[in-house]
């Protein structure tokens, strides 16, 4: 059969399956109808019922039964109609192209023809028109060369004969390309990927997965999966499905609530949002670095990772330094702990637990509680102890005020739906000391603060604890007096409800040691994305947070931009040496995709050991280094700039910092297809963009202009992750604009791409 036969074949298959997804769309749709009109009429049900006379004991018991029956119906209800949409979109993705695989089998003698698709496709008689990419046997797709292959299902190890592996490219429900091959994904289909512009949103790469990329996506059995990926070798497009197959292989113990990615900035959460609902997935629980020590450190104002970096641009000291770097280990964390438990004798720094401004419990007391805990018990075990009699205490007063007169008359003046709504909320049954109960409820309610106080831990203070411990840590780092400098400092900043991104994560951890809280058992999988831009202490903190939790680390330690300024260390020698218990997998990607070869290349020249780095054989265009006279310099900028937003519907500036940023922007000003973009941003605009490159991180655009490569903006080789990772944005153009004398850092690149511009 000749190829033209075959596509005419394959076009007829994709014609029929198309018009089965239309078909099964309009019927889900009157499904979805019925189902709406079922809910709507179970809350009017509901809500009638709910008006039924409260006032007769019998019609109050048969009232509450009624209700907790039609809650269930109307929860069933909707999670009807939850499915049918569900159901919806999964083929609403199928439409157009429906799939883009087929492997040909021989299993147990029997041939069969299999093709693979973002979700599954079943006919009226239950065969598989499409496979999931995530079923077991789809794994052949991507793993398998042609012969003997072996896929793992649930039942153990199954093997196959591969005869065929054919690639399509589906775009309207037409096969663009189609080609068969023995290898993952053909660099045809992927040049012709890869050459598309970039969007808004990151789009699902199941297409187009990598060898290495499925190895990574499939991994179950790691406890901490390190991913070292170059610039644009697809780490984030492989965790995302990641996400989605851990999703689909543990459906029945997992959903997406029980994820969560850490994303580098608001703008990569947003640039990512459609991956997983192109999959038919809900999106997972999604936390920047600061969002989350921010959300645990209520009432502080914690720097944020991007702050800190604007400040360091200047010259830290050593002493500094060295200070930070100690604070930022795992070790400093389990010197926190040590110093803790060497100090059994030592009382906690309690405080009062205020009510209508008055102290309710004083910090003297539970002060004497604690201390007359048993000294013998852990710490952890005496503070419980002391809440746990805290709580006792507030018992018995609501008990001993329940017939204060204060009490009594605030319950004479309840309106009588107030009064029958304590008696309903808390199944409060006719009796003759009905009015002690209810009396108790109200003041249970009115004491809520302190109970809340008490079980959120809010009497202790870890500022004040904190401090203590780090007055009585030896260290030989620096001149004591330097080390009593940097305590006061702290102290003075707490006292102005601020705290250093370097110590917000030992007094997270010294509270949560101590108070036994902070941690979160429903996690399963816990991702985090430029993992090089974090410290082994917050990484240590995350996995005490989330002890069942698997871990999935993705970094680049060529583009540790956020703190390139003070430390150099290997990411693969810290993570291992931190989770040297774990069951560590580290896969390194090498090849990158998302630029041409031109830019990929130029850009490897930056790096000492960018001989390493695989660029893609995708063309294009050489980068350009254009050279200015310093009165010449943002009128040249701008005027780059607008060219490239005519071939260009997105053309990123991007500079060191957030000044610069605003500082080109005001030669814009009058531009309104120009924004300056900051960390509150949460999606990308069309048009001309200047955002700082810590903004920039995880993204990519169409061209982008690196801003002032001069000696004086990047001097040495401490600006090459900078440098390196502006470079690395760029898919299809490369414009670098130097201020008079271009940076060293440029020495290695051909003096052919360099244009003098009077």
């Amino acid at each position: 059969m000749t190829i033209n036969q075959s596509k005419a074949e394959e076009q007829q298959r994709v014609n029929m399956v198309a018009t089965k997804i239309d078909d099964d769309i309009k019927r889900v749709d009157q499904s979805i109808a019925q189902a709406h009109q079922e809910t709507g009429r179970i809350e009017r049900n509901y809500g009638e019922n709910t008006k039924v006379n409260t006032t007769e004991v019998d019609d109050q018991m048969e009232t509450n039964a009624s209700v907790q029956q039609q809650k269930q119906l109307v929860a069933l209800a909707v999670e009807n109609e939850n499915i049918l949409n569900s159901n919806k979109l999964k083929l609403e993705n199928l439409q157009g192209s429906p799939y883009f695989g087929r492997i040909d089998i021989v299993e147990d003698g029997e041939e069969d023809c299999l093709y693979i698709g973002t979700s599954t496709l079943q006919d009226e008689n239950g065969d598989f028109l499409i496979y999931d990419w995530r079923a077991p046997v789809s794994g052949i797709y991507y793993n398998g060369v042609l012969g003997k292959v072996h896929y793992q299902t649930p039942n153990g190890t199954a093997e196959v004969d591969l005869k065929k592996k054919r690639q399509f490219q589906i775009i309207h429900n037409k096969i663009r390309n189609m080609f068969d091959t023995n290898e993952t994904v053909g660099d045809e289909i992927l040049q012709s990927v890869l050459g598309e512009y970039s969007d808004e949103y990151m789009k699902n790469i199941v297409a187009t997965i990598q060898h290495e990329q499925n190895t990574i996506i499939r991994d179950t059995h790691s406890d901490i999966l390190l991913v070292q990926g170059v610039a644009g070798s697809g780490k984030t497009s492989a965790i995302l499905q990641r996400v989605a197959y851990l999703l689909y292989h543990s459906r029945s113990t997992m959903n997406a609530d029980n994820i969560v990615l850490f994303s580098p900035n608001k703008l990569f959460s947003n640039y990512i949002s459609e991956v997983l609902p192109s999959l038919g997935e809900r999106n997972m629980r999604q936390v920047t670095l600061n969002e989350f020590i921010s959300l645990r450190l209520s009432g502080v104002q914690v720097e944020t990772l991007f702050e800190r970096y604007e400040k360091d641009e200047r010259n830290l000291p050593e002493t500094t330094i060295k200070i930070r770097l100690y604070k930022e280990s795992g070790a400093f964390l389990d010197h926190l702990e040590q110093l803790e438990n060497d100090h059994p004798e030592h009382t906690l720094y309690f405080e009062d637990i205020i009510f209508d401004g008055k102290p309710f419990f004083t910090k003297e007391e539970i002060s004497e509680i604690y201390n007359n805990v048993n000294h013998a018990y852990h710490i952890p075990d005496r503070f419980l102890k002391t809440k746990n009699i805290l709580i006792k205490r507030l018992q018995k007063r609501i008990h001993a005020d329940r017939n204060e007169d204060w009490v009594q008359d605030e319950i004479d003046n309840l309106s009588d739906e107030d009064f029958q709504q304590i008696i309903t909320d808390h199944d409060i049954e006719e009796s003759t000391n009905q009015r002690e109960i209810i009396a108790e409820e109200f003041l249970r309610e009115r004491y809520a603060p302190i109970y809340n106080a008490l079980i959120n831990n809010y009497f202790f203070n870890p500022y004040k604890e904190y401090l203590f411990l780090m007055s009585e840590m030896k260290q030989d780092l620096v001149p004591d007096n330097i080390w009593q400098t940097m305590i006061e400092s702290i102290d003075d900043q707490i006292e102005a409800h601020k705290l250093n991104l370097s110590d917000s994560v030992g007094v997270l951890y010294l509270r949560d040691l101590i108070t036994d809280g902070g941690i979160n058992h429903a996690i399963q999988h816990i991702f985090i994305d430029e993992v090089q831009d974090y410290t082994m202490a917050q990484l240590k903190y995350i996995a005490h947070s989330f002890p069942n939790a698997k871990m999935t680390l993705l970094g680049d330690r060529a583009q540790d931009v956020l703190t390139s300024s003070y430390r150099k260390n290997d990411l693969v020698t810290e993570v291992n040496e931190l989770f040297h218990k774990k069951r560590i997998n580290t896969i390194t990607l090498n090849q990158s995709y998302r630029s041409t070869a031109e830019i990929t290349n130029f850009a490897t020249k930056l790096l000492p050991n960018g001989s390493e780095i695989k660029a893609f054989s995708r063309q294009g265009e050489d980068p350009v280094i254009k050279v200015f006279d310093d009165q010449d310099y943002y009128q040249g900028l701008k005027e780059t700039a607008k060219e490239l937003n005519q071939k260009y519907d997105t053309v990123a500036i991007l500079t060191r910092n957030q000044a610069q940023a605003e500082q080109i922007y005001t030669h814009f000003s009058d531009e309104s297809i120009v924004t300056l973009v900051d960390a509150n941003f949460r999606s990308i605009p069309k048009g001309i963009l200047i955002l700082p490159i810590y903004l920039a991180k995880g993204l990519e655009f169409n061209a982008v202009i690196a801003h002032d490569v001069s000696a004086k903006n990047y001097p040495d080789e401490r600006s090459i992750d900078v440098l390196y990772t502006i470079c690395t944005r760029a898919m299809h153009s490369l414009t670098l604009c130097v201020d008079n004398d271009i940076s060293p850092l440029l020495s290695k690149e051909p003096q052919t791409l360099i244009s003098e511009l009077d």
